[in-house]
């Protein structure tokens, strides 16, 4: 069976120098096929004797089995050769400036929750204020207990909060956080007083609509001291909320108000005008709520160790997305997680648009 051995080298060399699939297909019919040279060996083992079957018949299978290994790793090295020269061709020179698409010739722009969030920080800076940070998976000491927000609170139902599946009896239970107010906490129990700072991030609540989304953006403040007292407070927010929206026309309210973590709690509105049918801030036309605050509670207080006879604060929070739908005219919050293109190059900011008091911080 010298020819059996003359078949493998032919068949062998003839897919080593197939320079395609579409060629290698080609001896793989010719080989292997219902008319291929190798399957018609494989018929002829019916018509031969129980002794000849016994001995050309792991030949010929042997070189079915050769052939057909020969083509499997052929055409995975031409299926490799093939890829890398796609992704030679498609090869981009990030080195190569943008071609202009964007804002301000760049091809991008600053989002506008993250322009106002730097806003913030450059305000409550220049107020001696420190930005604070915190996970955004927590546990419900720290979301909820901590804050003085009781187990039967609204708050802690399944239809606002997202909560991780139950883990071993005695550990806390895990959720996605539903304000910033934890990071408060976590300053309190590892910082000494004075405390000064704003917690800007990514919060989560099971509700959307025009106005609210599952995930959105929060910004809390905090202040501990000794003899913080109401007038604080006021003075801070109207400062910041004059400076944010950039009118001196600016007047605002607090109105009585109930959060677990604050005592009193006091709701704060600004004035609007309208003007073409749309509330702009600023006048006396009527007044938009824009932020919840409040005394810090004692008992918040005396949950992160400190004596609450010793030491006051007050702290606030409000919605960054909102803060930017008001001050940017945007009507459907939605828009904001959609990334639509043309909807961030008409809102967005060029990336040298950097916030300043004194350049103004909306620039």
């Amino acid at each position: 069976m010298n020819d059996l051995d003359q078949m493998r080298e032919h068949l062998l060399a003839a897919i080593a120098a197939s320079g395609g699939l579409d060629a290698l297909d080609t001896v793989r019919v010719g080989a292997l096929g219902k008319q291929g040279s190798v399957t018609g060996l494989l018929k002829m083992l019916g018509g031969m004797s129980a002794e000849e079957r016994q001995v050309q018949g792991p030949r010929i299978h042997a070189l079915r089995e050769s052939v057909t290994s020969a083509i499997a790793a052929r055409k995975a090295a031409l299926d490799r050769a093939e890829l890398d020269a796609r992704l030679a061709r498609e090869t981009l020179d990030m080195t190569l400036p943008a071609d202009g698409v964007g804002l301000a010739g760049t091809g991008g722009s600053v989002h506008p929750v993250s322009q106002v969030m730097d806003e913030l920080a450059e305000i409550f800076a220049d107020l001696g204020f420190a930005v604070a940070t915190g996970p955004e998976i927590e546990d419900d000491w720290h979301n909820f207990t901590a804050l003085n927000i009781p187990e039967s609170h609204p708050a802690r139902a399944m239809h606002d909060t997202f909560y991780f599946p139950e883990g071993t009896e005695g550990e806390r239970k895990m959720l996605l956080r539903t304000h910033t107010s934890p990071v408060q906490i976590r300053t309190m129990l590892h910082q000494k007083p004075p405390i000064r700072i704003i917690a800007p991030g990514r919060t989560y609540r099971s509700d959307s609509d025009a106005t609210h989304t599952p995930m959105f953006h929060q910004v809390e403040g905090l202040v501990i001291d000794k003899g913080i007292t109401l007038g604080h407070l006021k003075w801070t927010l109207e400062t910041f909320l004059k400076a944010f929206f950039e009118r001196d026309d600016l007047v605002m309210r607090l109105r009585p108000s109930y959060f677990p973590f604050t005592e009193p709690s006091a709701e704060v509105d600004v004035g609007y005008t309208l003007v073409n049918g749309k509330r702009v801030i600023g006048g006396s036309d009527g007044w938009m709520e824009v932020l919840g605050s409040g005394m810090v509670h004692p008992k918040v207080i005396a949950a992160c160790g400190l004596d609450p006879d010793e030491w006051q604060g007050f702290a606030f929070g409000c919605g960054i997305d909102r803060l930017a739908m008001l001050k940017y005219g945007m009507d459907d919050l939605r828009a904001f997680f959609d990334g639509d293109i043309r909807w961030l190059k008409h809102y967005g900011f060029a990336a040298l648009d950097v916030p300043t008091l004194s350049g103004g911080v909306g620039a």
